[in-house]
């Protein structure tokens, strides 16, 4: 096998990263056609051909689609897909050697290595849904690479001529991203980043070219899914002169936003808000990075209009929450490409009410389809959960491992190996559960073992110490699914 199929031995990632895909990069900056092989990361190496690609002869596009069962359109409202934070980057910047591995290792979760496989494998799955569209909702790109993105496009742009809808709203991560990156060997070379102009372009078949209106001081629209629903696709990323990782609505986009909340009432149509950021404080620790600077003005704007769903992503952790306990709701997709590589599902109906659950991308079963011969596909349920806990394990512990001494509060203690693995072990176990929406299923436990208690003696570090205990006071239900009357 290549080289990327020992990414499970995962290490090392750095403190900001560890809590929340609205980290702005890792600690190593990083920077539907069937997977292909490299061609442009500049490199001596023979080209290697990938155990997971299937000769073009022994498939169709979607293969077996057609024969299994679709689901009946559903009547009364839509059937919406929500995928978020796919993290998309094109086969041809990476030749998966040791600066590309050291990426992902040093990540916070992703599984880059096997992108190019979750993503073919869910735009496969998801026809068999017969939704009346897909939303992603931002950070298409892994560091808005213009050929992610474009490599990206080609793969929607083959969903949508086998009848499934698409719509997309950037994310912090794709435009003016100077972290965009070529990995060839031991080296990341900078690759062509993209521009607002060129997302437009890019993208331009799945919602902008179709809007009904178009803001012209950001990349928010509106299209229309029916004479009576209407999507609000709001741009809430900052990306002048170049990417940064938390969001704002610009003042002109407030004016716009009025017009159509007023443009709605008037043609009668339901209203839904989608953006890549958060509305709601999803996060209580890391709320500048992921929810939307000065957001009570869109809040209040949204629920003067009775609005009862808004739709975002960023925070790759699977939650939902409401504004006190009569206010709008908010559901936030997890990422696709992070373990459980899931997406959402959501029916909305005309009367407003709304059902909502989540789905893991059936990676096994897509393997066997493909006649993969990669055995972290073939099982990639027992594969993708250590995984992500290795990931997570070596969060906590880098955090704690640089110096002898740990500060903690007042005092200065010295941490032994065992003490930081057994903090370790909890935080992972904790934080994994977490990013999969059902961290109430590990908490009750975690809490009993010794590692869980030396987080509370020392509260070192801090950061991590004050994330940990909000998941542990936040694990209350299960995350995954949401129904409104």
């Amino acid at each position: 096998m290549g080289n990327r199929k020992w990414i499970a031995g995962i290490v090392t990632a750095a403190l900001m990263v560890m809590a929340a895909g609205c980290s702005s990069q890792t600690a190593v900056e990083e920077s539907v056609q069937t997977s292909a092989g490299r061609t442009e990361a500049p490199s001596t190496e023979a080209e290697v051909v990938k155990p997971t690609a299937p000769s073009p002869s022994e498939i169709e596009p979607f293969p077996g689609a057609e024969k299994e069962t679709k689901a009946e359109p559903l009547k009364g409202g839509k059937r919406i897909v929500v995928m978020t934070d796919i993290h998309y980057l094109a086969e041809s910047l990476t030749d998966e050697g040791d600066m590309f591995q050291s990426m992902v290792e040093h990540g916070d979760g992703k599984l880059t290595n096997y992108v190019w496989e979750i993503t073919d494998a869910a735009f496969e799955e998801i026809q068999l849904l017969n939704p009346d569209v897909l939303i992603i909702s931002g950070d298409l790109s892994l560091q808005g690479e213009k050929k992610s993105h474009e490599e990206l496009a080609g793969k929607l742009d083959a969903l949508e001529r086998a009848g499934i809808t698409v719509v997309v709203i950037p994310g912090n991560h794709d435009i003016n991203n100077p972290s965009a990156a070529v990995y060839s060997g031991a080296d990341r070379y900078p690759a062509e980043p993209t521009t607002p102009a060129d997302f437009v372009r890019i993208y331009k078949e799945f919602g902008y070219s179709e809007a009904n209106s178009r803001d012209t001081s950001s990349l928010s629209y509106t299209y229309d899914l029916s004479p009576s629903m209407r999507l609000l696709m709001l741009d809430t990323c900052q990306y002048e002169p170049r990417n940064r990782v938390g969001g704002m609505i610009k003042t002109e986009t407030y004016e716009w936003i009025d017009r159509q909340l007023e443009a709605a009432n008037e043609d009668g149509v339901i209203l839904l808000p989608v953006a890549h950021h958060n509305l709601l404080e999803e996060s209580k620790v890391y709320v500048d990075d992921c929810t939307i600077e000065h957001s009570e003005e869109l809040i209040q704007k949204l629920e003067g209009e009775n609005i009862p769903l808004f739709l975002s992503g960023h925070l790759h952790v699977q939650h939902f929450m409401r504004n006190n306990s009569f206010g709008i709701h908010e559901i936030v997709t997890s990422s696709l490409s992070t373990p459980p590589c899931q997406y959402g599902v959501l029916e909305y109906m005309e009367d407003e009410s709304f059902s909502y659950h989540t789905r893991q991308v059936d990676m096994e079963k897509w393997a066997r389809r493909h006649r993969s011969t990669d055995e972290n596909l073939l099982n990639f349920n027992t594969y993708s959960p250590p995984t992500l806990n290795r990931i997570f394990y070596n969060q906590a512990y880098d955090a704690m491992k640089d110096s002898a001494e740990e500060e903690t509060g007042s005092l200065f203690v010295k941490l032994s190996e065992t003490q930081k693995q057994q903090m370790s072990k909890v935080y992972a176990d904790i934080n994994a559960a977490c990013y999969a929406g059902r961290a109430y299923e590990v908490v009750e436990e975690a809490v009993k073992q010794p590692g869980y208690g030396m987080w509370q003696e020392y509260c070192y570090p801090a950061i991590l110490y004050e994330y940990l205990e909000y998941i542990v006071e936040d694990a209350v239900k299960d995350y995954n699914s949401l129904s409104v009357e």
